[in-house]
């Protein structure tokens, strides 16, 4: 079984199950937070990608939150409806962040929150490449992958 298999079964207990591309790439996606609302409609998603270069002997790795929004707001989010509470603890190290994210908010009665692991893909999918003999690098361009 290849690194590249490896990694695909790792991921199934990680928080993003991670998929084989056309390209070779694997590729992993995940909606951490969905809000919709009359008119308004906000996402927070989870993207990673991952290559094993068997040459030499290394994976690369991006990952990347996005947070997306459309439609009406009330004007001022903190204050509104649909304001709320976020709360962050991370630490970086060159080009990777790790730590987590809490969120908590209402909107129009509907109440929203997640919390997210930063490092959880990253240091999940780090240890089955070291155990398998390969470097890892971190990247922050997902073409460099």
């Amino acid at each position: 079984m290849s690194l590249t298999d490896d990694l695909v079964v790792a991921s199934a207990a990680l928080p993003v199950q991670l998929q084989a591309q056309k390209d070779g790439s694997l590729a992993g996606e995940a909606v951490l937070a969905e809000r919709k609302a009359f008119l308004s409609k906000k996402k927070l998603t989870y993207k990673c990608k991952a290559r094993v270069d068997e040459g030499a002997r290394m994976v690369r790795f991006w990952e990347m939150l996005i947070e997306k929004g459309s439609g009406v707001s009330s004007g001022d989010d903190d204050f509104g409806p649909g304001g709320g509470f976020s709360a962050g603890t991370y630490k970086t190290g060159g080009k990777e962040r790790s730590g987590s994210i809490e969120t908590a908010s209402s909107l129009f009665g509907k109440d929203y929150s997640y919390r997210w692991d930063y490092a959880a893909m990253r240091s999940g999918l780090q240890v089955v490449a070291v155990q398998a003999g390969y470097s890892w690098e971190t990247v922050l361009n997902p073409k460099s992958v």
